[in-house]
């Protein structure tokens, strides 16, 4: 049993700090291993994006587009994505389908406002939905086999100019 007066590092555990500048037969001598002299020799350099004068990459590559920060966010799921679901057992038709059934189904992924529906793939079954969105394809795809879809976003309306 070890006492507290005995208690060590393991051997390799500290590492002894490099002794800069003292001499050419350290290796670290003269320069202290920071190049040539000028700017980057010194301390509190900051040349991230420099590029010796020129114009900068960042700044010569045109700009395009914009990211709107009020779009919504959607989980995206098929309409074949949910008669697999369905068909493997995940989850029941007789179901209403939410995004949080969904989730728990593991069927789709993580998002902020709900999930959309979109038309892609073939629906057998009959089913009831409530989610934040669906394509007009998905919409006709369910109201076909007699099923029902609730949306629950409000739809926006455009201003008539």
């Amino acid at each position: 049993m070890t006492k507290l007066n005995q208690i060590k590092d393991n051997p390799g555990a500290r590492k002894k700090m490099m002794r800069v500048g003292r001499g050419i037969g350290s290796g670290k001598g003269k320069q202290s291993g920071r190049g040539g002299k000028g700017q980057t020799a010194r301390s509190g350099v900051s040349l991230k994006g420099f590029e010796g004068g020129q114009m900068p990459m960042i700044r010569r590559i045109p700009k395009r587009g914009f990211n709107n920060i009020f779009a919504s966010e959607f989980a995206v799921i098929n309409l074949g994505r949910l008669q697999k679901a369905i068909d493997e057992g995940k989850i029941k038709a007789t179901d209403t389908i939410t995004y949080d059934l969904l989730r728990k189904a593991n069927v789709c992924g993580k998002a902020r406002d709900g999930v959309r529906i979109l038309g892609v793939g073939e629906l057998k079954a009959k089913i009831t939905a409530e989610v934040a969105g669906a394509s007009a394809s998905a919409v006709k795809a369910i109201e076909a086999k007699g099923g029902s879809i609730k949306i629950l976003t409000p739809v926006k309306e455009e201003k008539a100019a």
